[in-house]
């Protein structure tokens, strides 16, 4: 009987997708202040297959790699479908994703990818804007076309295996029992990475990208490669619904180059010390939902990007058209953020309808000079905020790799008095629109620390009311509107 009322709920779900009579998620791209189509959820055949009939294990004491390649290459074969992950945990390696497949966790269904480097095989990709290499990711898909991952439950990155910890972001006892772990080590005072290669491989690394040339320098290094947890490349039609995703390697959702894509009702987390442990960062993507959904993050919660430096401008891709409503951020450095990473430029966004309780920063935006592109068309209101670390709202075109509390405690001041050239590295932001927004609790009610050469330009403050410590400062900014703006000093 329960095969039976799934099979009809999984059908129900297929003619929905498919006929897109009344498309849910319509609702987004309407009275919108910037051109936008309509974003429909992927077409996906309704023929489904049952991951326990190709051999997995429900216990998690063997991998299930096999099995779950097998089930997707029938699927394909039968032109796509659903692959039913039932109650159980299932251990497995990389798993890639196909056209037309969708990946559906039962509620109970655990997907938890195996600790060990060595069934993570060395790939050219990108990081944190840069081309490079590192450790496949163990949920992907590349070009792939109408794809989901959805159902009640959890996918786990086991991230413990390949991140670095500071000793400032846990407790006595966890500290004790890192630097007891075999193979780990304290590479710098408070620091502890996993292996001798992580080691090796921060040494003289560009941020997170090493200084390695022959194939046996990279494999040296491999465990420093921790990859993003889900990786979506080149995908047209994405739906990312229901699924708790955790625990990740580096950042947990990455969603590269993609194009019309949906993410509903998920609950993204990963422990608040998880270095690089942003919960979603949207990359060069255009037409995307990012809708009822709850970030609770180790880095940033919701963060978009589009390529760093000469990389992200040679690419020339931007973030836009892109709705977030309905969505709460916890723990995390920011809860909505922009940048650093953003030299393909990003533009044409609305947040609406959301929460950050607790973050470090509510709205993030961030840049450096010789980064480029230009962050324009941004629309933000009906905002609430309590118990944000330290900026309610900041906008830092200094921004050197740190957060704004590391920023604070170092006492960084950087020089925003002397101009430099202005050419193509030159970052750009403007158009910027914030309203309706209530925070409750800040260390600084706002920074807004533009370039000198390349001011921030047309920021529209309307209905902010901030409870903070500190009064918004305002540097290198042209065109300010406010009105009915309120710091209240605490």
């Amino acid at each position: 009987m329960k095969k039976r009322i799934l099979s009809f709920a999984v059908a129900a779900l297929a003619i929905v997708m498919s006929a897109n009579a009344e498309n849910p998620y319509k609702k987004y791209t309407q009275n919108l202040p910037f051109a936008m189509p309509e974003v429909t959820a992927p077409v996906i055949p309704d023929t489904q297959v049952n991951l326990k009939d190709f051999g997995a294990d429900p216990t998690g004491e063997q991998l299930s790699t096999e099995a779950f390649a097998k089930a997707i290459d029938a699927l394909t074969a039968k032109g796509g479908g659903h692959l039913i992950v039932p109650t159980g945990v299932w251990l497995t390696g990389p798993v890639v994703l196909k056209s037309n497949i969708d990946l559906h966790l039962e509620m109970g269904a655990v997907i938890q990818f195996a600790a060990d480097e060595s069934l993570y095989p060395l790939i050219n990709t990108s990081f944190e804007g840069l081309d490079t290499r590192r450790c496949q990711s163990p949920l992907s898909a590349n070009g792939a076309t109408n794809i989901s991952i959805t159902g009640q439950g959890a996918i786990d990155g086991n991230g413990q295996y390949w991140r670095p910890v500071k000793r400032s972001k846990v407790t006595d006892g966890h500290w004790k029992q890192l630097l007891a772990q075999e193979g780990g080590v304290e590479m710098k005072k408070d620091y502890w990475v996993p292996s001798e290669g992580y080691a090796k491989g921060e040494q003289g690394a560009n941020m997170n990208v090493p200084n390695a040339t022959t194939e046996e320098e990279w494999n040296a290094v491999k465990r420093f490669l921790r990859p993003v947890m889900v990786s979506l490349v080149n995908c047209k039609n994405v739906l990312l619904q229901g699924v708790i995703f955790q625990n990740s390697p580096a950042w947990n959702l990455h969603p590269l180059m993609c194009e019309n894509i949906i993410i509903d009702n998920v609950l993204v987390r990963n422990p608040d010390y998880a270095q690089n442990g942003d919960a979603l960062d949207l990359e060069s993507c255009k037409n995307a939902l990012i809708v009822n959904s709850r970030f609770d993050a180790g880095d940033d919660g919701i963060c978009i990007k589009s390529g760093k430096d000469a990389d992200g401008r040679k690419r020339g891709i931007p973030c836009e058209n892109v709705v977030v409503d309905g969505c709460t951020v916890f723990a995390g450095h920011g809860g909505f953020v922009v940048g650093s990473e953003m030299s393909g430029g990003v533009k044409n966004f609305k947040v609406q309808n959301c929460q950050f309780l607790g973050t470090d920063v509510g709205l993030r935006f961030k840049s450096t000079r010789g980064r480029g592109g230009i962050v324009e068309n941004i629309y933000i209101n009906d905002i609430s905020m309590m118990d944000i670390k330290t900026d309610a709202i900041t906008f830092n075109m200094y921004y050197g790799g740190k957060s704004v509390a590391e920023m604070l405690a170092d006492g960084d001041t950087p020089d925003n008095a002397t101009k430099v050239p202005v050419d193509e590295t030159t970052p750009i932001f403007r158009n910027i629109n914030i309203q309706n927004v209530v925070c409750n609790g800040a260390g600084r009610a706002m920074e807004f620390n533009g370039l000198p050469e390349m001011p921030m330009d047309n920021i529209n403050l309307k209905n902010v009311t901030i409870k903070a410590k500190a009064d918004a400062v305002f540097t290198n900014c042209t065109n300010i509107k406010q009105e009915n703006v309120k710091v209240v000093l605490e």
